[in-house]
């Protein structure tokens, strides 16, 4: 990846476009999953923008060929090719036909899809609870199976899309799937975002000699995405009247894809990895969720969490 000006900060308010300005991805390839709406729409238009050929992974086929046909009719000339292909997390079996049917490097995995909160439990599949299959192991199957791609690549880079929301829970290893503990959606939530953030450490600790590097991010409160469809929205109002949930300041979905392109693209993160970021910029850790809106809990960044987890990952998806 090569640039023509010199690294630039950027900040909460900066967009996707603004952080891709002047980076050269020509001759890169990408999967951005869940890229048929939101951020993953943003993400996926400023790669190609900026020259990557771009493969948007998505449940609905249609729908992600819908909107790969409005951005190849919306971008400029020279922006890079666009493909799609059908990958369900809550389904292995497409995961690991998205990952047989792909050959050669992969530069940039963007983990961007994701469900959050439904009022209900649901499982996948294969019986996992659905927030935890989905957010985290849909996506640790789909890294883990196109490692080799990532390691074929002159400097990969993964992208994993946690939340605040990580602040409602740790992982809790003893009953990952809530077969003993009442099901809850908002610490479930937590829990598979915690684990997008552990699976980067994780990531960073095991594939930096293949030149992988693998960082979270927080995209921020975003005013029009797809992520709530499953959430009961009274009980969320609920939740926020009662100081349960703080919600950061709103922002665009522009805005909100601008730290995945920031961790994907830019050249003023080269050699980061097993971090998380917020706005652009590395979090500062917070303590407690009490009123917090912003930063990183200790046991998202964990060493020994981000190991164990990897290994609990491995054994759950054979």
């Amino acid at each position: 990846m090569s640039v023509s000006q010199s690294p630039r900060t950027f900040s909460a308010a900066s967009t996707a476009a603004e952080v891709i300005d002047g980076v050269d991805l020509h001759g890169r390839r990408a999967v951005v999953t869940g890229a048929s709406s939101g951020i993953g729409v943003a993400t996926t238009r400023a790669l190609a923008a900026a020259g990557a050929d771009v493969t948007l992974a998505v449940r609905n086929t249609d729908a992600g060929m819908q909107v790969a046909a409005r951005l190849e009719a919306e971008l400029p000339s020279g922006s890079g090719k666009l493909s799609v292909g059908r990958l369900d997390l809550s389904d292995r079996s497409t995961v690991a036909e998205f990952v047989s049917s792909w050959h050669g490097p992969l530069d940039i995995l963007v983990n961007n899809a994701g469900v959050m909160a439904p009022p209900e439990i649901a499982r996948t599949a294969e019986g996992r609870e659905w927030q935890f299959g989905v957010n985290h192991l849909g996506h640790f199957a789909l890294a883990t199976g196109l490692h080799p791609a990532l390691a074929a690549a002159d400097g990969a880079r993964i992208v994993a899309v946690s939340s605040i929301g990580h602040l409602f829970s740790p992982v809790v290893f003893d009953d990952l799937d809530y077969r003993f503990r009442p099901y809850d959606p908002w610490t479930s939530y937590g829990q598979s975002k915690t684990a997008n953030a552990l699976f980067a450490v994780g990531a960073a600790q095991r594939w930096a000699n293949d030149g992988i590097t693998a960082n979270a991010l927080m995209p921020g409160n975003i005013a029009d995405t797809s992520l709530a469809r499953h959430m009961d929205m009274q009980q969320v109002a609920d939740f926020i009247a009662s100081g349960e949930l703080a919600l950061p300041p709103q922002k665009t979905v522009e805005q909100g894809a601008a730290t995945s392109v920031l961790l994907a693209a830019s050249p003023t993160v080269e050699g980061v990895t097993g971090r998380y970021f917020e706005d652009c910029a590395e979090a500062k850790p917070v303590t407690e969720r009490a009123g917090a809106v912003a930063g990183v809990a200790a046991y998202a960044l964990d060493q020994d969490n981000a190991a164990r987890l990897w290994t609990v990952s491995e054994a759950l998806i054979r």
